[in-house]
């Protein structure tokens, strides 16, 4: 997945405001305590991290 995609996956699921408030403040576990912006900054694929959203968010399954 590239960058691109998982952002639009963002604002769709989540809006934009509250799409840019997830990638910067919501904690993901399974990226040792980083945050969505954080593990792709420090270069986790941006699809592993749409999952660990997607998990900790109950996204239904068919949307990821």
């Amino acid at each position: 997945m590239r960058l691109t995609e998982f952002n639009e996956r963002v604002v769709l699921r989540f809006g934009a405001a509250y799409g840019a408030s997830v990638l910067v403040d919501h904690v993901l576990a399974d990226f040792g305590g980083r945050t969505a912006a954080q593990a792709i900054e420090d270069g986790v694929d941006p699809r592993e991290v749409w999952r660990a959203l997607c998990v900790d968010f109950d996204v239904p399954r068919d949307q990821w």
